[in-house]
């Protein structure tokens, strides 16, 4: 079996949403922690250090950054907490970021960032890294010679999201461009990502290995179905979303935020039930705890499963 990653969103798939994943379906090799960003302030934010220091088990630190000295910084400190691989994103879209340099922003100056790969794999000889990124910025045509960047370095994964920056997550992923890469490039350990949203994807046929996030947040059970497992219950649906409050209150100053977190939860766990407009409205408009937990256990216990 090839290998199996969860990716990573800002907000969703923190420790929380992790360690429920993992009680109740497995499946995933690694889960990725969303981005943590360091700066020449040498320190991580309280919920960045929060997110990485719960003794989870496959996860790997994923870092954004546009200096290769914050990551080689970030990297040993993982390193001290006992990780021995992080990830680079080279992948996000969002406006903030590329604006920055950062995430898919870097894949504007090529040769600035083979200076950095270059450096940061001088001064990390023992560290495991692997790279998440996007074919381009405007056009696939970019990405021969992002390609040619890449190859340069040992990476441990290449985990391509063949889409450009300038689509974000709208068309379609270029499949054929990530095959071609699969063919031509046998010596790459090549990740597909990207549009994954069912355990019978063809994406699982590549014979490589295969990230998922938003089809994992919507069929929690696809890694585990894959792997010849079953889909999932209505109640193990049930422990997972109880698994997520009882884990979100640990740490969230009441129940407002709590409630937020999980509406925005439900944007796609909403999908393994058969629910109406209706239901999901009732849903979304709970202004209370009570009225979350009343709409949450109807569609839970109420509604089909997909």
């Amino acid at each position: 079996m090839e290998k199996l990653y969860a990716a990573p969103l800002e907000g969703l798939t923190g420790f929380v949403w992790r360690i429920a994943h993992r009680q109740v379906f497995g499946g995933a090799d690694r889960y990725f922690t969303p981005f943590i960003s360091p700066n020449a302030n040498c320190s991580f934010q309280t919920r960045e250090k929060r997110d990485i220091t719960q003794n989870e088990e496959n996860l790997i630190p994923q870092i954004i950054t546009n200096n290769e000295e914050y990551f080689i910084w970030a990297a040993r400190e993982f390193a001290e907490l006992g990780y021995d691989e992080v990830n680079f994103n080279l992948g996000c879209p969002s406006g903030t970021v590329v604006s920055k340099g950062k995430g898919s922003g870097a894949l504007r100056d090529l040769d600035k960032l083979d200076r950095m790969l270059d450096g940061i794999f001088e001064a990390l000889p023992d560290m495991k890294i692997s790279l998440k990124t996007r074919i381009g910025i405007e056009s696939s045509n970019e990405w021969p010679a992002i390609l040619q960047v890449y190859k340069r370095y040992p990476v441990s994964d290449l985990i391509i999201h063949p889409r450009t920056r300038r689509q974000m997550y709208k068309g379609e992923a270029d499949r054929e461009l990530f095959l071609d890469v699969l063919g031509s490039c046998p010596e790459l350990p090549l990740v597909y990502n990207g549009d994954v949203w069912s355990s019978d994807d063809e994406a699982f046929e590549y014979g490589c290995g295969v990230m998922t996030g938003r089809g994992l947040l919507q069929h929690p059970s696809m890694l585990r179905e894959v792997r010849g497992g079953e889909a999932a219950s209505r109640e193990e649906l049930s422990i997972f979303h109880d698994l997520l409050i009882d884990g979100y209150r640990t740490y969230m100053p009441g129940e407002l935020p709590l409630i937020k977190r999980m509406k925005e939860f439900w944007f796609y766990f909403s999908n393994s039930f058969e629910v109406s407009d209706k239901e999901i409205k009732r849903l979304y408009k709970s202004k209370n705890y009570a009225e979350y937990a009343s709409a949450a256990e109807a569609i839970i216990r109420g509604c089909d499963l997909k």
